[in-house]
C-alpha cells in the first residue's frame, strides 16, 4: 500500500513510518516540523539526539534499502497543498498523527490553547475535506484520546466507540439506538480529540470516508525493532514537565537521582501501551478496513489501566532506594478513580499487548542512562500553578504502593 502518516516527525509518527517501510509499503511523510519548534518555543527537547528528517530518512535508506518520502505541509493552513498532494499521489491510507498532543501545553497559555484547538480541528478537517474533493478511496486511520472518556469513575468498562442508548420523551415508547459514548474532555487537547470523534462520525456516515479511530492511551517507551538499527534512527525521548509522559519521566529522574513527582496521593488511573504495540495495532487497523459507506469503526487502543502510584511501585523495583515527591496537583481532575476500557476488537485480531510489568521498563532504564548526561535539569520538575507547592517525600511504600 501507499500510506501517508501525516505528523512522521513526531514521537509515535517517526517509529511507525520505519515500521510501515520495513513491512514494505510506500510510506510518505507529511510533516510542518511544528513539534521542533515547539521544543525551541519551550527551551526543552528531546533526551536523544534526534536527527533532523531529512538526515533521518536519509539514514533509513542507507540501513534497509528502502525509502521514504517526505512533504512539508502544514494541514491546517495549506488545504490546497494537501489536496493537491492526494490527488498526485492518491494513496490507499493516511494515518493521522500531526496534531499537538500535550495536555499540559493545551492549558498552560492562551496561546498554547489556541494553537492546539485551531490546529487539531483544522488539520483534521482539512484532511477529511481534501480526502472527499480529491475523490480517492482512501482509508484514514486516526490516532485518538482515552481522555475523551474523562477521568471520572465510570463504575464499568468503557466500551469500544458506541454504547446501546434507551431514549424517552414525553411518554413516547422508548427508541434504542448506538451511539458514540458521551464524551467528558478535561482539557483543550482533550476537547480536540472528542470534536474530531463526532467530525470523523459524521464524514464516515455522509460522506462515504473510511475512517477507523484508535482511541489511545498514554504511549510509554522508546524504541523499535527499525530505530535501533542505527543511532540515527532513535526516536524522542520527552521528559519535561509538559511533553515528558509519567514513566518517562520517571525513568530520567531516577537516573539522576531525582525523587519520582507524584500529584496527590497517586490515585489517578489511566491507560497505557507501549509504543510498540502501537505499531502494532496500526498496522492491524491498516490491514481490517471498515467497508466504504461504513460507521466509523472504532478500537480502543490500550494495553492496560493503571495508578501512577503502582506504576511509582513497578519502577522502584527498577531503581532501587528511588523516592517520591508527593506533589499538589494542579490539574481539575479527581484525586483518584477507577478506569476500566475493553480492548477486545485488537484482541480479536490478534493482538497480545505488552505489559509495564513484562520487564519493559529496564528498556526505558537505559535509555534514560545513557542519554542523561543530556539532560535540562531546569525542564525536569513538574510545574504546578497551585497558590502554595506541597511536596511530601516518603519511600513508594509509605504511600501505600503496591507490587
Amino acid at each position: 500500500m501507499k500510506i501517508f502518516v501525516l505528523g512522521g516527525d513526531g514521537f509515535c509518527g517517526w517509529p511507525l513510518a520505519l515500521r510501515l517501510s520495513a513491512n514494505g509499503h510506500d510510506v510518505v511523510i507529511v510533516d510542518n516540523g511544528s513539534r521542533r519548534r515547539i521544543d525551541e518555543d519551550l527551551k526543552s527537547g528531546s533526551l536523544t539526539p534526534i536527527a533532523d528528517l531529512k538526515d533521518r530518512v536519509a539514514t533509513w535508506h542507507e540501513v534497509s534499502g528502502r525509502k521514504i518520502s517526505t512533504a512539508c505541509i502544514n494541514l491546517a493552513r495549506d488545504y490546497r497543498r494537501i489536496r493537491n498532494l492526494l490527488v498526485l499521489e492518491r494513496p490507499d491510507a493516511i494515518v493521522h498523527l500531526a496534531e499537538q498532543r500535550a495536555v499540559p501545553y493545551s492549558m498552560n497559555t492562551v496561546a498554547g490553547g489556541r494553537y492546539t484547538f485551531s490546529n487539531n480541528i483544522c488539520a483534521t478537517t482539512n484532511v477529511m475535506m481534501a480526502i472527499k474533493e480529491s475523490g480517492i478511496d482512501a482509508h484514514l486511520v486516526h490516532i485518538g484520546s482515552t481522555g475523551i472518556y474523562g477521568y471520572e469513575t465510570l463504575g464499568y468498562c468503557v466500551p469500544e466507540g458506541y454504547i446501546r442508548a434507551h431514549l424517552h420523551a414525553d411518554g413516547s415508547p422508548s427508541k434504542a439506538l448506538d451511539i458514540l459514548h458521551p464524551a467528558n474532555p478535561l482539557s483543550v487537547y482533550h476537547l480536540t480529540k472528542a470534536q474530531d470523534q463526532l467530525a470523523l462520525a459524521f464524514f464516515a456516515k455522509h460522506e462515504g470516508v473510511r475512517v477507523t479511530e484508535l482511541v489511545q492511551g498514554t504511549v510509554w517507551g522508546t524504541q523499535t525493532e527499525e530505530n535501533v538499527r542505527d543511532e540515527r534512527l532513535i526516536n524522542r525521548f520527552d521528559y519535561d514537565a509538559v511533553y515528558g509522559t509519567v514513566l518517562n519521566r520517571f525513568a530520567l529522574q531516577a537516573a539522576l537521582g531525582y525523587p519520582l513527582t507524584v500529584y496527590g496521593g497517586g490515585g489517578q488511573t489511566r491507560a497505557f501501551i507501549h509504543i510498540g504495540d502501537v505499531m502494532r495495532c496500526v498496522q492491524i487497523a491498516l490491514d481490517n478496513p471498515p467497508d466504504r459507506g461504513a460507521r466509523m469503526q472504532v478500537f480502543n487502543q490500550i494495553a492496560e489501566t493503571m495508578r501512577v502510584r503502582d506504576i511509582a511501585a513497578l519502577a522502584a523495583h527498577v531503581w532501587p532506594g528511588v523516592l517520591v515527591d508527593s506533589l499538589h496537583n494542579p490539574r481539575d481532575e479527581p484525586p483518584s478513580n477507577e478506569f476500566s476500557l475493553s480492548n477486545e476488537g485488537f484482541r480479536s485480531l490478534g493482538l497480545e499487548p505488552r505489559k509495564i510489568k513484562d520487564g519493559l521498563l529496564a528498556e526505558i532504564r537505559d535509555v534514560a542512562a545513557r542519554y542523561a548526561h543530556r539532560a535540562d535539569r531546569s525542564v525536569i520538575a513538574p510545574v504546578t500553578s497551585a497558590p502554595k507547592r506541597r511536596t511530601v517525600r516518603k519511600r513508594p511504600q509509605e504511600l501505600g504502593l503496591t507490587n
